[in-house]
């Protein structure tokens, strides 16, 4: 299994064939008799049997035999079989049995017996073998039949390509190319033309170049050839003549085949930075990105259109609207994909044309066929609300429309539009009346209680005339319905019966009894009123009463928001002071909010609602019942001034911050004092289309920035040196690792230290975590006091902190038995794999709450300020701290934090820190890691526990 294997067989071992059997069945057996022994054997052969004797007895009597499969099968087994002793090196003699009848199938009449014989000499790399074969293989390149003569120039290039093959056939490259101009068949010109571009480029560029008009009418197969050919070329000759080239390029962006046509844009990008090079890359993708159908091409398509964007933005800045209309497919993948990169590309010109096709968009999801709705309406309104905040301008065509889904059965798409709302109301004053009197219409429909919350804070802050307090203190009134929210008489009849109440939702109920426990958990209650202003017979905890949803949410337990409707009644009251004159009405409205608030404690300490109300929610509703019955100008500051200003701050904080990650991300080329600059006025024009002086013009500015020259950092290399041996011991070996993704790279240089001759010298490895070693290396043979670059490749599965362990095993000529070198381990860092990554915190604490995963690691540090050992841990592990600056000011002797990472394979790294200083000046506390898969979080979790200490470490 250690050699090279071109071909694979499914084997059972359950049932394994005896050589002998298999000789009897080849030495009497009929066709099929013969075909199913020759299958046997190459199983065999492939699983490791070596069969030595089987082979005379092919010869005889398999060889003879006029059955095609048989006659195929024979084919496979010579390729299968060992043709050199494994002593010697040297071709086996009785392989010279072979060639005869290689021969006669070379000159068979039947075309399929010559073109597989023909296909079985591509896998033949013995010289001895081949040379009595060539004058046939040469005449079939003149063969009547494209089968024959496609794999006719595909054995040309195998031995033609062999270390001896130019004396072989010394004149392959002029019969190739002879036979290319005459050929009419796709696959035999592509497998000559490729022949031509690896044994003999100048021809193949010769030809290319020549029929440089015509290009555009070669076959698939052929064009997919030549625009390999043209990267090759491109790369090896420099920048000299690459406009000929990027002719030839351009003229295929047109070709019928999407493969061909992708393959171009990528080649044109790759060879000019000239910006109708660029953009026709660009629009080729967009064509391309709207007649594929299949997501993952898609997809693909996406990966390279970001990239054109990182190197390219002023050029994919016009093709955003033909990103835009990918929004019709309906995966999910696709769409968040296709928006990141709108996202990116927005500038004042278009920004406007973006959000009328998102608004349309949107407009689209209340259909109820659109497959995941919810979820795609979550991504509109957040780009809509990104759009937004670059350019406030645009708020207005959106904002209404977007207002209508606050009470959108998505909760997470409705919190999206109250804080997109929040945040516009604030950024855009002019919208502000018409965005609070929307509010209020719609404020009746919000179903989600940290909606209800968002809205009911606007409210409270933003609403500044009088008729907007008025309609805000009704609005709220309303949602929560008459007072009380249960009468005293059911209270005492339940405390006597020990049964809760059934609440009233008017002042007069006809009937009531136990609630009763839905399916989903929430409580139902059964009600009738006998009022006609509120006609609804039944009101349902669990699907929420239609314009009371304050009260169902307050009775279904949720006092925090009784809390916050508490605060914003009281920040109504007080600015409503201010702005009615009448102070009758003042000490009206002042008196019912106190009846609410009174209403709402006396809910929560009554056994009414299975759990009682909490201390803060408590403590907050009383600071409010105290603060109506005695204001002052200090407190009503406080209320309706510095809170707005705090979320201004925020605002302004997390714009900065974002500010500085751009300039951050902004990556400058500086050109080297020495270099030289070709002016473009001082450039000769002449012969130069438009394209090559473009193309030409953008290369002098790259050399002139930079961009061409790629330090390398030789310091991180040296760093990633380990050393496997000991410096006394016979064989030195020290490794290069190279970590790249999904592949580790190991680079090993073992250096014989000894006087004498290492034979079969091998490195053995092994793997221990998610890794997988490729293929074993080989053996070899070191000189005294020589070197040798063996590599070894590692596949790595998952984020997991991994081991490589393993020996140096050889021989020498004194002594009998190997000797071992035991090489010390190689550790896989987990840091190789994740990158700080950012996140919304509502998406923050949605996956901490789904992540199954959780190591928790006590603090143990020598660092003694909480910031110092934040800094420490972000350091450490390579990961985003999420909680802004501003929350982490102050000394308070306490500090909390989440940090945020991604890995290479797509997985999250949640982490939260919560430290406390003690007494004694050290820091006590946990670190709790989640994530969906155990790996990274026991391995993140040892990493943190190795570091966290500081000092030394």
């Amino acid at each position: 299994m250690e050699k090279p294997c071109t071909l694979l067989v499914h084997f059972d071992k359950g049932s394994p064939s005896m050589a002998n059997e298999i000789k009897a069945e080849l030495e009497s057996g009929d066709g099929p008799a013969k075909a199913d022994a020759m299958r046997r054997a190459i199983s065999l052969l492939l699983n490791g049997e070596s069969l030595p004797h089987l082979f005379i007895t092919v010869v005889r009597y398999v060889q003879s035999c006029d059955d095609h499969a048989v006659q195929k099968l024979l084919l496979l087994y010579l390729e299968t079989v060992d043709k050199r002793d494994a002593a010697t090196g040297k071709v086996l003699p009785e392989m010279i049995l072979i060639c005869q009848n290689l021969r006669n199938n070379l000159q068979s009449p039947n075309e399929y017996i010559r073109g597989v014989t023909l296909r079985f000499l591509c896998r033949l790399a013995e010289p001895a073998l081949l040379e009595p074969l060539v004058p046939s293989v040469l005449a079939n390149l003149d063969h009547r039949h494209h089968f024959v003569r496609r794999h006719a120039l595909s054995a040309v290039a195998a031995i033609y390509a062999l270390p001896q093959g130019d004396q072989l056939i010394p004149d392959a490259p002029e019969l190739v190319e002879r036979a290319l101009a005459s050929e009419q068949d796709a696959a035999a010109r592509r497998n000559a033309f490729l022949m031509l571009s690896a044994a003999a480029q100048d021809r193949a560029v010769a030809y290319l170049l020549g029929n440089a008009d015509r290009v555009a009418d070669w076959p698939d197969l052929l064009q997919m050839a030549a625009v390999d050919l043209v990267r090759k070329v491109c790369r090896s000759k420099g920048r000299a003549d690459k406009g000929r080239y990027i002719k030839v390029i351009i003229s295929l962006l047109s070709a019928p085949s999407a493969a061909v046509v992708y393959e171009c844009a990528g080649a044109l990008v790759s060879l000019s930075s000239a910006p109708t090079a660029v953009r026709a890359a660009a629009n080729t993708y967009c064509q391309l990105l709207s007649s594929q159908s299949d997501n993952n091409v898609k997809l693909i398509i996406l990966d390279r259109l970001h990239e054109l964007r990182a190197s390219h933005r002023e050029v994919m800045v016009d093709v955003v609207m033909d990103v835009l209309r990918a929004l019709a497919s309906p995966n999910v993948d696709v769409r968040r994909k296709v928006l990141d990169l709108v996202l990116d590309l927005l500038t004042p010109r278009n920004v406007e044309e973006v959000v009328l096709y998102l608004k349309k968009e949107v407009v689209k999801t209340q259909a109820a066929e659109v497959e995941k709705g919810g979820e795609y309406r979550q991504m509109l309104v957040q780009a809509i609300h990104s759009c937004a905040k670059k350019y406030p301008e645009v708020a207005a065509l959106v904002v209404h429309l977007l207002m209508d889904f606050l009470g959108d059965s998505n909760v997470a798409a409705a919190l999206d539009v109250v804080l997109f709302v929040r945040e516009i109301i604030e950024t855009n004053p002019k919208l502000r009346a018409s965005m609070i009197q929307r509010l209020i219409d719609t404020f009746y429909q919000i179903r989600a209680s940290r909606v209800c919350t968002c809205a009911l804070w606007i409210l409270g802050e933003f609403s500044l005339s009088l008729a907007e307090v008025e309609s805000a203190i009704s609005t709220i009134k309303q949602c929560l319905g008459d007072l009380p929210f249960y009468t005293v008489s059911e209270e005492g009849e339940a405390t006597d019966s020990s049964k809760p109440a059934q609440p009233m939702v008017n002042s007069v109920t006809v009937s009531s009894r136990r609630p009763a426990v839905l399916a989903d958990g929430t409580y139902a209650t059964q009600s009738a009123a006998t009022e006609s202003s509120i006609s609804a017979p039944a009101a349902a905890l669990g699907s929420l009463a239609f314009s009371q949803n304050l009260r169902s949410l307050i009775l279904s337990g949720d006092f925090f928001l009784a809390a916050v409707v508490a605060c914003n009644l009281t920040k109504l009251v007080l600015r409503l002071e201010e702005v009615q004159p009448a102070k009758a009405e003042v000490n009206k409205a002042c008196t019912g909010a106190l009846l609410i608030m009174v209403s709402i404690l006396q809910l929560g300490q009554s056994s009414y609602l299975p759990h009682r109300i909490d201390n803060d929610s408590y403590d907050r509703i009383v600071v409010c019942v105290r603060l109506l019955c005695n204001t002052g100008d200090d407190v009503r500051k406080v209320w309706l001034q510095s809170c707005r200003q705090s979320f201004v701050n925020m605002l302004a904080e997390k714009q900065f911050r974002e500010n500085e990650e751009m300039k951050a991300n902004a990556q400058i080329s500086y050109a080297q004092p020495d270099d030289l600059i070709d002016f473009y006025h001082l450039k000769s024009r002449k012969g130069m289309s438009q394209l090559e002086l473009e193309d030409a013009v953008q290369d002098d500015l790259k050399a002139a920035t930079g961009q061409f020259t790629k330090d390398a950092d030789d310091t991180n290399k040296l760093n990633r040196i380990l050393q496997l041996t000991g410096f006394s011991d016979p064989v030195y070996a020290e490794a290069f690792v190279t970590v790249h993704h999904y592949d580790i790279v190991l680079d090993v240089t073992v250096i014989n230290r000894t006087k004498e001759t290492l034979q079969n010298l091998c490195l053995e490895l092994a793997t221990m975590g998610d890794l997988k070693l490729v293929d074993r290396p080989q053996n070899y043979t070191l000189a005294p006091e020589s070197s040798k670059q063996i590599r070894a490749n590692i596949k790595v599965s998952s984020t997991e902190t991994g081991v490589i362990f393993g020996n140096i095993v050889y021989e020498t000529s004194n002594v009998m038995e190997r000797s071992v070198v035991v090489l010390n381990d190689i550790h896989i860092d987990i840091m190789d794999y994740i990158s700080p990554a950012t996140c919304a915190d509502v998406a923050f604490r949605n996956m901490w709450a789904e992540f199954e995963w959780e190591n928790k690691v006590a603090v143990n540090t020598v660092i003694q300020d909480e910031k110092e050992f934040l800094n420490h841990i972000i350091k450490s592990t390579n990961m985003k701290c999420l909680t802004p600056p501003s929350a982490l000011d102050g000394e308070c002797g306490f500090l909390a934090a989440n940090l945020y990472a991604k890995s290479v394979f797509g997985e999250d790294a949640l982490v939260n820190i919560s430290v406390e200083k003690q007494a004694d000046g050290k820091l006590s506390g946990y670190i709790r890691i989640r994530s969906k898969t155990q790996g990274i979080a026991l391995s993140l979790g040892d990493k943190i526990t190795l570091k966290q200490k500081g000092g030394s470490n």
